[in-house]
């Protein structure tokens, strides 16, 4: 027995070294990802490591704890080094990794623990402190069962917890009848700018009441204008409409002057062609009248002589 308290406290220390080396970042718990430093610790390959870190992850939680880790492998090995001393008969308290604890405690024992764990809570106050102290219980029953020099100390532990945890409540109320009292004096302040803002917000609808009615007479007296340049609008649009008719009407008869025009100038162009055949017309009758004078002058002159 000796030997084997030895060799599971030397396990236990192992086992921790591998938990704080594969917790680097000191988060006080280890997943899959963490799991994979062990690589070069323990020769397995990271399939292996997983199954390792799925066998001992029992609640799907999707890491291990300190305790579930020390346990778990307590237990792995555990098996093993019973294997390897040849031992095949078993007992049901067969001592684990984890600082020589049993994995079970005796049925018989539970309602006579449970009086003696509630009695501690209620003489440490820490009865309703803890939601859940199932893991609490059962950390007391096995320190008592098998590590009873260490008992105290966790008693210890725990009416310190307690204290620590009565005076966090105890600060947490007086936190918050301060936080009450914050609020009551913050209501009413609240309630005083509200009054204050509601005054001001009746000042300002009034100014807007009035703004609203000079912009009301103003929008009155610029819709007058308004009338009044489109009926100016219209009048100069009917007068447009009437100079772009006199226009067209002027246009109409530029055109037709210019057709009338065009006619004339043609007539005047016509004119001008039988003025000047005319012309040489009576250049040439003149030639001849002057050749029959000449003939005329000269029978005249032959009669006379």
């Amino acid at each position: 027995m000796s030997r084997m308290e030895d060799v599971q406290v030397e396990m236990l220390e192992k086992a921790r070294e591998l938990f704080q080396l594969c917790d680097k970042d000191k988060k006080g718990f280890i997943t899959k990802v963490d799991m994979q430093r062990l690589q070069s610790e323990l020769p397995l390959t990271p399939e292996q490591l997983e199954t390792v870190f799925d066998s001992l992850e029992q609640n799907n939680k999707g890491y291990l704890t300190p305790v579930e880790f020390s346990m778990g492998l307590g237990k792995l090995i555990g098996i093993e080094l019973c294997q390897g001393a040849g031992r095949t008969d078993r007992s049901r308290h067969e001592e684990t990794f984890e600082s020589g604890w049993s994995d079970d405690l005796d049925p018989a024992d539970d309602d006579e623990e449970e009086k003696r764990f509630c009695s501690m809570m209620e003489q440490l106050g820490a009865a309703q402190l803890f939601e859940d102290p199932h893991e609490i219980r059962e950390l007391w029953a096995r320190l008592r069962k098998e590590r009873p020099e260490l008992l105290s100390n966790f008693e210890e532990f725990l009416l310190r917890v307690s204290s620590y945890i009565k005076e966090v409540n105890h600060e947490r109320e007086s936190m918050e009848q301060a936080l009450k009292r914050k609020e009551s004096d913050h209501d009413r302040e609240v309630r005083c700018l509200y009054e204050e803002m509601e005054q001001q917000i009746k000042v300002e609808r009034e100014k807007l009441v009035c703004q609203e009615a000079l912009r009301h007479d103003r929008s009155n007296l610029l819709q007058k204008e308004l009338h009044n340049k489109e009926q100016e609008l219209e009048k100069i649009l009917y007068r447009q409409k009437k100079l772009e008719h006199q226009l067209q009407s002027l246009n109409s008869e530029q055109l037709e002057t210019r057709v009338q025009n065009e006619r004339l100038r043609h007539l005047n162009e016509n004119l001008l062609k039988e003025l000047e055949k005319s012309k040489w017309e009576l250049e040439a009758v003149k030639e001849q009248l002057q050749k029959l004078q000449k003939e005329a002058q000269l029978e005249q002159e032959q009669k006379d002589r």
